[in-house]
């Protein structure tokens, strides 16, 4: 699967702000968006990873619109926690299926 690392995004920063959060991963279609972290961090961190990696899978399969919409009118329904894409994402923290779709090195999904 590819993919992207944004580091230093606008809209993770305004993601954190919102969620009160000093650092934030937030995914949008195939790029995760980095605040106040690294590429090296996330990568570090498997279960983070992982979890990001639920969210471009969901995003791939809904599309873009139709995932953007439904997370929305979830957590409009159920706040942020019992939002069933996050409950999915937290399941996926665990899951190292995840960990064959992970890059590593100068790959150029990084960036």
């Amino acid at each position: 699967m590819n993919y992207r690392i944004r580091e230093r995004s606008f809209w993770a920063r305004l993601a954190a702000r919102k969620m009160g959060s000093e650092k934030m991963a937030m995914v949008l279609g195939t790029t995760i968006h980095l605040h106040n972290t690294s590429v090296e961090e996330l990568l570090r961190n498997r279960r983070w990873l992982r979890h990001e990696l639920a969210h471009i899978r969901q995003f791939r399969e809904l599309g873009f619109i139709r995932f953007l919409w439904e997370y929305l009118v979830e957590s409009m329904r159920k706040g942020y926690y019992h939002n069933r894409f996050e409950i999915e994402a937290r399941a996926a923290e665990i899951d190292e299926s995840y960990d064959s779709w992970v890059y590593v090195g100068g790959n150029s999904t990084l960036g």
